[in-house]
């Protein structure tokens, strides 16, 4: 189940569990659409990898015998934050940005 990290991990804008602007790469590395295609170019700064639209989990279980959906399992709250520097990211990105995602 994904940990649907609160916060973009490189600019802290909210994202809470309908954002519609959440992407997130296959370590479930979170970061606003915007620093995704501005900043990272679809790069990943810790995998390399790309990044995804990140799914809005349903507020109720409408299942209810599945005990699903956010009042049973709730987003997480502990904030992340990218342990590389700006300077970093970029030089990393630079490297790997004109490989397609399934290239890397």
């Amino acid at each position: 189940m994904l940990e649907l990290r609160p916060n973009c991990e490189l600019c802290d804008k909210d994202l809470p569990p309908d954002a519609a602007d959440a992407r997130i790469c296959t370590y479930e590395c979170t970061y606003c659409a915007a620093c995704v295609e501005q900043l990272l170019q679809n790069v990943c700064p810790t995998c390399g990898g790309g990044f995804a639209p990140r799914p809005v989990r349903p507020k109720q279980a409408w299942r209810p015998e599945l005990e699903l959906g956010l009042e049973n399992h709730p987003a997480s709250g502990t904030q992340v934050h990218s342990k590389f520097s700006r300077a970093d990211i970029a030089a990393h990105v630079a490297r790997i940005r004109h490989l397609k995602p399934e290239e890397r």
